[in-house]
C-alpha cells in the first residue's frame, strides 16, 4: 500500500494518533480513528493492480536519434475503475517519455503510448510498467510492478546517406549508361558503337568496321557480381573517441555508404566484425541485415587479433574480392599485429584499409599561443608523420589507404571504390 497526498498524511499522523495518546485523550482518538478508517476504505475500494493484463505493440527499430513509438494496452478485469498513474521505464539511453496519467473503467482496456527517442546503439528493453490506483478518496493507492517485454533495435544513423546520389550517378557513368568508355582487366564488353573523335584507338573492333560502313568502337562496362567484404575492428583502437562518438560509429557510417554503393553496382557484399574472436558475420547482405548485424555492436577494450582476423577474411572469402578493413593507424598495433600477415591477404584479395582521423589533431598542428599549445602541436605533428609513415608502408604491399576525418571518410571511401572500378581493378 503507498499513501499520497497531504490527506494521506494526514492519516498518518491519525494513526499515530491512534497508538500514542492515552485513553482518557477521547475526542483526538476518535479523530484518528475516523482517518484511519477511511485509509482503509479508500485501500479497500481503489482498483486491482495485480488483475490487470497487459501487451504491448509500436515500433520494433528506430535509427539513432530519430523518434519512434512503443503503444502499451491496459487491459481491467477487475470490478472496479484503475485511476491514478503508470510508468513505462525503459533504460535512460531510451529518451522514453515514461509517465502517463491513468483511468481504465472496470472490464475495459485502454492503450498508453510511449515516445522514444534513443541517443545510443543497441538494443533498448523495456523495464517494468508499474501502476499506482488510488482510491476514490485519494487518501491511499495499490501499487504494482508487471514485466512487459518489449525490445527496441537502435540502428546507426547513417549520416553520409546524403552522399549516396551524387556517387550513384558515377556509378552509372562508370556501367556505360552514359556512352563513358571505360577500359581495364576489370571489365567487360557491352556493345559497339560508331567511332567519334576523342575515342581510344585501341577499342576499334576491325572485324566489325570491315563489315560496316563505318568505323566501330567497342564499349566497355565495369564488371558486376564482384565480391565485397567489409571488416570492422571492434578492438581497442575503435573504442577511442572522437568527437561525440567512438570511431567504431564513424567507421559504421563509411561501411554503410560503401554497402549501399556496392549493391547497387551489382556486387556481392559481406560484413564481419572481429577483435579477438567474431562479433558479427553478414553474407551476401541486403541494406536491412546489415545494419541489424551493426546496431549491436560495441568496442572491446582489448587488442585485436590481427592473424585471427586474416584467418576469419581468408577462410570465409575464397574467390579474390575488395577487402575493405575499417581500422587504425596506429604504428604499434599494426607493426605487431597487421603487418606480419599482410602478405598473406594482399596475395589473394584487393585491400583497402579505411582509418578514422581525429580533426583535434589538425587543430593542434597550429596553435601557438604558449608553451602548452607548442607541446601539443609537437605532439600533433609526430602523430601525423607517423600516420604518414604507415601509409606508405602499406602502399609498398599494394594497401590502398583512405585516411580521414569523420566527416570525410565515408565519400573518401566511396571514390576510392569507384576509382577501382574505373581502373579495371574491380
Amino acid at each position: 500500500m503507498a499513501v499520497t497526498g497531504r490527506l494521506g498524511l494526514l492519516a498518518l499522523f491519525g494513526a499515530l494518533v491512534v497508538g500514542l495518546l492515552a485513553p482518557s485523550d477521547a475526542g483526538l482518538l476518535a479523530v484518528g480513528g475516523v482517518l484511519l478508517v477511511l485509509v482503509v476504505v479508500d485501500l479497500v475500494l481503489a482498483g486491482s493492480v495485480r488483475a490487470l493484463a497487459f501487451s504491448r505493440s509500436g515500433d520494433t527499430s528506430v535509427r539513432l536519434g530519430e523518434p519512434c513509438e512503443v503503444t502499451l494496452v491496459v487491459a481491467n478485469p477487475g470490478g472496479r475503475t484503475v485511476r491514478g498513474a503508470l510508468r513505462d521505464a525503459w533504460p535512460p539511453s531510451a529518451g522514453a517519455l515514461d509517465r502517463h496519467a491513468v483511468k481504465v473503467p472496470a472490464g475495459e482496456r485502454r492503450a498508453f503510448v510511449t515516445a522514444l527517442r534513443p541517443t545510443r546503439r543497441g538494443d533498448r528493453t523495456a523495464a517494468r510498467v508499474t501502476v499506482r490506483s488510488v482510491g476514490p478518496l485519494g487518501l491511499a493507492a495499490r501499487q504494482g510492478s508487471h514485466e512487459v517485454p518489449w525490445t527496441v533495435r537502435v540502428l546507426p544513423p547513417f549520416h553520409s546517406r546524403k552522399h549516396l546520389p551524387s556517387r550513384l550517378a558515377r556509378l552509372q557513368q562508370l556501367d556505360g549508361r552514359n556512352a563513358v568508355l571505360i577500359r581495364g582487366q576489370g571489365t567487360e564488353f557491352d556493345s559497339l558503337r560508331e567511332y567519334v573523335i576523342g575515342d581510344d584507338v585501341r577499342s576499334i573492333d576491325w572485324r566489325a568496321t570491315a563489315r560496316a560502313a563505318d568505323v566501330m568502337v567497342r564499349t566497355w562496362r565495369p564488371e558486376r557480381d564482384r565480391h565485397v567484404v567489409l571488416v570492422l575492428d571492434t578492438g581497442r583502437v575503435s573504442a577511442g573517441r572522437v568527437g561525440d562518438a567512438p570511431r567504431l560509429d564513424a567507421a559504421m557510417d563509411a561501411a554503410l555508404l560503401l554497402a549501399a554503393l556496392a549493391s547497387r553496382a551489382g556486387d556481392r557484399v559481406d560484413l564481419l566484425a572481429y577483435d579477438r574472436r567474431l562479433r558479427a558475420a553478414v553474407q551476401g547482405s541486403s541494406g536491412a541485415s546489415l545494419v541489424n548485424a551493426m546496431a549491436p555492436l560495441e568496442p572491446s577494450l582489448i587488442e585485436t587479433d590481427a592473424r585471427g582476423m586474416v584467418a576469419e577474411v581468408l577462410q570465409r572469402t575464397r574467390r579474390r574480392a575488395l577487402v575493405v578493413l575499417l581500422t587504425g593507424l596506429d604504428a604499434a598495433p599494426l607493426e605487431e599485429g597487421l603487418f606480419p600477415v599482410l602478405s598473406s591477404l594482399t596475395a589473394r584479395h584487393e585491400l583497402i584499409v579505411a582509418s578514422v582521423a581525429d580533426p583535434r589533431v589538425a587543430e593542434m598542428l597550429t596553435a601557438r599561443g604558449d608553451a602548452e599549445a607548442v607541446y601539443d602541436a609537437a605532439a600533433a605533428s609526430r602523430t601525423v608523420a607517423e600516420r604518414q609513415r604507415v601509409t606508405e608502408r602499406l602502399g609498398r604491399h599494394g594497401v590502398s589507404v583512405v585516411d580521414a576525418v569523420p566527416e570525410e571518410l565515408p565519400p573518401a571511401l566511396a571514390d576510392r571504390y569507384l576509382a577501382l572500378k574505373a581502373a579495371g581493378r574491380l
